[in-house]
């Protein structure tokens, strides 16, 4: 249902105003039970995964890019408009053309989640949602089965958590613990080693940890400033340093993980 927009005040696109606030969007979207899918590669992944459209919001010229979409989803608004008006609305320049507003899934049961999996990441309170896109990015490059995340940690259906990850945040499962760190319990409960990355004296390096090829594997990683907290270290069966260079005394979290996955994930039989 294509939806020409002749004002920005319009309070049908209320959804897709002023998005560079980024505590509006933390707060809105949750709330209404929404995300927004940026760009027609990532919009067509979400819809891939099984996501439902609330609308759509697309300049003119990406109306042809987005033919076959607009009219699978005949009954979905879609709104369009000039670049102007879209800038208006949104408070940037829509160059990647077309985006939209999503319903968000139903929370994944976490029993479940971890039945079928061997490898998974758990992130505590990592806030930086570029971090975030990237860990689900690499996750789903290097065979992570899922990812759990402690209540604190950003929402990996922040715009920009989807759009470092270029849609991978519906590739892999994911799932917010709703205790923390009392929930990592449940981890040891289904027969996971929990395998916390700090950079901690007498820690295995990354190719021991590999090295011990264990059954099920959850890899810990914490904040970007502070690391992890020494409660969840306290429940950690091991904790592990990627080894590095004179002069260099860690790594941006996303680029550990990367590490990480990539050298555990060759000790899983395929």
């Amino acid at each position: 249902m294509i939806i020409v927009l002749q004002d920005a005040g319009d309070p049908r696109v209320s959804d897709y105003v002023s998005l560079t606030d980024v505590q509006l969007r933390k707060t809105k979207e949750p709330a209404e039970g929404l995300y927004i899918a940026e760009s027609p590669k990532v919009l067509r992944r979400a819809l891939e995964a099984g996501h439902r459209p609330r609308s759509f919001f697309l300049a003119e010229k990406w109306l042809p890019e987005m033919a076959d979409v607009l009219e699978k989803y005949d009954d979905v608004p879609a709104f369009v408009g000039s670049s102007a008006i879209l800038t208006e609305i949104t408070g940037f320049n829509l160059h990647r053309g077309a985006m939209a507003a999503m319903h968000r899934p139903d929370a994944r049961n976490i029993p479940a989640l971890l039945a079928g999996s061997r490898r998974i990441a758990v992130l505590e309170d990592v806030t930086d949602h570029t971090n975030i896109g990237a860990i689900f990015r690499s996750a789903a490059a290097l065979g992570i089965d899922a990812v759990l995340i402690s209540p604190r940690c950003g929402d990996p259906l922040y715009r920009r958590s989807i759009r470092v990850s270029m849609g991978a945040v519906f590739q892999v499962p994911w799932a917010r613990l709703p205790e923390w760190p009392a929930g990592l319990a449940m981890l040891h409960e289904e027969g996971f080693t929990l395998a916390a990355l700090a950079l901690v004296k007498d820690s295995l390096t990354i190719h021991e940890l590999a090295a011990r090829n264990e059954q099920k594997l959850a890899l810990v990683v914490g904040t970007e400033g502070d690391g992890l907290s020494a409660q969840t270290l306290a429940r950690a069966d091991h904790t592990v340093m990627i080894p590095m260079c004179a002069g260099v005394d860690s790594l941006n979290v996303a680029a550990a993980c990367a590490v990480a996955f990539f050298a555990t994930a060759g000790s899983v039989e395929t």
